[in-house]
């Protein structure tokens, strides 16, 4: 409104075309206001003064300027004591929305520097204040350790004296050690009493000749305390003994040993040398066991690694224990990579899916991995390969570019410093139509597709030979035909021009099942299982003639349902001659013999219908006379 009338109080005293300019500066200054307050940001939150500071906790908190447009759905602080702390690290979480807040902070260490931030989250991230620090107050207990007393191979006395409790009752003390510097409660420890004052400690279960680090110990409600650092060594009565370099190292075997040159006083009883892929072995570890007695001794270490690094001693053990020589370390020489082929999987006509299992690098990184295939066997690296990435363990490999139909042989391969190796050789066939055609005895060309790992004829079967040459009786009538329990064969309509080159022959199943083979050298009529295999290939018998019919209507009958021959089976209707030697179902069913029998007088059949995506099959009366597609040996 105040816009508004400005905007009128100008044009009455100045020109039109100066208020245009105005309100044009006007607007655009308006657009880009709306635009900023379209941009949605994280929130803006100032730190609050840190207050009430103890030894473990601490109150701050803050204040939410801005919520950046969209609502805050968490604030609070939080803390390190490490710079730049995020929510990440320690934190609270005190409310929602825009305003000031309070953040209690607890279980904090005492005479501890920390590092704060508060913090506000929307949708589009957290924002953060700047950066405070703060100091909690120190008042653990005081305490100093006692030189150690009563020192044998494997115990000593110690102990410590409290002088502060730090206003906070003690609740446990002791000594802790251990053979490296500023031992814990977390190493080896006693627990000696409650309360301030003098305590004795005797440390036990330690090692012969070892030289151990040693503080007292003293735990309140605030925490847990040490004392001054002393050290100690018990009693050398253990072996001494020393490791010797590795020699004749190859991939998988190396010689090493030692000398033995104190057995401490006591007969040696076991020697050899240990080994680990970490530092310090022990008798824990693998090892080796040669022979008793002080002096020099060779080991042969077997077994090993390719390209592996190993930390080895020497050791020694009397009746008074076991004690190592100084590490030494070596490498066993890398080979190249040991891996195993995945079989193929997900064929098509043009891709596949494979790859493989790296179980050894060799002791080298792999920095190639995948595999190679070709039409011929043995197939490297030269040939077409995929690269999939590098290091060991199991891989996928997705197979791009290959042709139609044809047998391909495939390895995996792994490359480190060494050199490229292989996995095991695996062929597959790639789906589609297979390039070569074939022909039967009258001359009959065929084509052929691959359908998983079947591969089946493109066309139904059009021969009047069995294999060996013998004639296929044609039998035109129809009461001659429905007599028949020898084979035959006939044209649909008895009309071979018309008929042959697209529907083939039908045929009896007397003929299917004759000993003179119907079918070409290298096929044979499927069984009802190979029928079924290609069923469930495709998807189950309910889509899988979809996959198979010829698609369209040209010579399948309206609907022809679901039809795509996404397969190249290329099914087509040729219908039946049926029991009183009549044609039938020509247009409608697609039907095709098993070579499996049913009974004495049926066997199966396959068949396919216009009017749903079927891939069925049934069993009817041997002289009925179907279509025959052939499948691949």
């Amino acid at each position: 409104m105040l816009l508004s009338i400005q905007l009128k109080i100008f044009t009455m005293k100045n020109k039109p075309s100066l208020f245009t300019t105005l309100l044009s500066a006007l607007l655009l200054i308006n657009m880009i206001n709306c635009r900023k307050a379209a941009i949605k940001v994280v929130p803006t939150v100032i730190l609050s003064t840190i207050t009430d500071i103890s030894s473990n906790s601490a109150t701050s908190g803050g204040n939410v300027t801005s919520d950046g447009g969209v609502t805050v759905t968490v604030k609070g602080v939080c803390w390190n004591t490490n710079m730049n702390p995020t929510t990440l690290d320690n934190k609270t979480a005190s409310g929602t929305g825009i305003g000031s807040f309070t953040s209690p902070m607890n279980g904090l260490s005492p005479g501890t520097t920390y590092y704060i931030k508060a913090y506000a989250t929307n949708s589009i991230g957290t924002g953060f204040s700047s950066q405070s620090t703060f100091t909690t107050i120190a008042i653990a207990p005081v305490l100093t350790t006692t030189d150690l007393t009563a020192i044998t191979s494997t115990s000593a006395t110690s102990g410590g004296n409290i002088s502060a409790d730090g206003g906070s009752a003690v609740t446990a003390r002791g000594v802790c050690w251990a053979s490296t510097q500023n031992p814990t409660t977390a190493n080896s420890k006693t627990t000696d009493g409650t309360g301030p004052g003098a305590f004795s400690s005797n440390l036990t279960g330690l090692l012969p000749g070892t030289t151990y680090y040693v503080k007292a110990y003293a735990t309140n409600s605030i925490g847990t305390t040490y004392g001054n650092q002393v050290t100690f060594t018990t009693l050398a009565v253990a072996p001494v003994l020393t490791t010797a370099a590795a020699s004749a190292i190859t991939s998988t075997t190396a010689t090493i040993g030692g000398n033995i040159s104190s057995d401490g006083g006591s007969t040696i009883t076991a020697r050899g040398v240990c080994l680990a892929t970490t530092q310090d072995p022990t008798t824990a570890n693998s090892k080796t066991t040669d022979g008793t007695g002080a002096g020099t001794f060779t080991s042969s270490l077997t077994g090993l690694l390719p390209g592996t690094t190993y930390y080895v001693r020497a050791y020694a053990t009397n009746s008074i224990g076991t004690n190592y020589g100084i590490q030494v370390t070596f490498t066993t020489i890398a080979v190249a990579p040991v891996l195993s082929t995945t079989a193929p999987t997900a064929l098509a006509s043009t891709t596949a899916t494979s790859g493989g299992t790296i179980s050894s690098d060799g002791g080298s990184t792999v920095t190639a991995r995948g595999v190679c295939w070709a039409t011929t066997q043995n197939p490297t690296t030269a040939n077409s390969k995929t690269i999939d990435g590098t290091g060991p363990g199991t891989f996928t490999s997705n197979i791009t570019g290959l042709a139609s139909g044809r047998t391909y042989y495939l390895r995996a391969y792994a490359t480190n410093a060494v050199g490229t190796s292989y996995g095991d050789q695996v062929t597959f066939l790639s789906q589609g139509l297979v390039p070569e055609t074939f022909t039967d005895l009258d001359g009959n060309v065929y084509h052929a597709v691959v359908i998983g790992k079947q591969t089946w004829m493109v066309e139904n079967l059009k021969t009047t030979k069995y294999r060996s040459g013998a004639a296929i009786p044609n039998v035109t009538a129809n009461a001659s035909w429905a007599a028949l329990v020898s084979g035959a064969y006939c044209w649909r309509n008895n009309d071979a021009s018309t008929y042959k080159a697209t529907y083939g022959a039908i045929y009896n199943w007397y003929a299917v099942a004759d000993s003179r083979n119907i079918a070409p050298v290298g096929w044979h009529v499927p069984t009802i299982t190979e029928w079924n295999t290609l069923a469930n290939y495709l998807g189950g018998i309910t889509v899988a003639g979809a996959k198979l019919k010829e698609s369209g209507t040209s010579h399948w009958s309206t609907p022809n349902a679901g039809a795509t021959n996404s397969t190249g089976f290329t099914a087509l209707p040729g219908g039946s001659r049926n029991s009183d030697g009549t044609f039938y179902n020509f247009g409608t069913y697609g039907i095709w013999w098993m070579s499996t029998e049913y009974s004495a007088k049926n066997a199966w059949y396959g068949f396919m219908y216009y009017n749903d995506s079927d891939s069925d099959n049934y069993n009817d009366l041997k002289f009925i006379g179907f279509s025959v597609r052939c499948i691949r040996d």
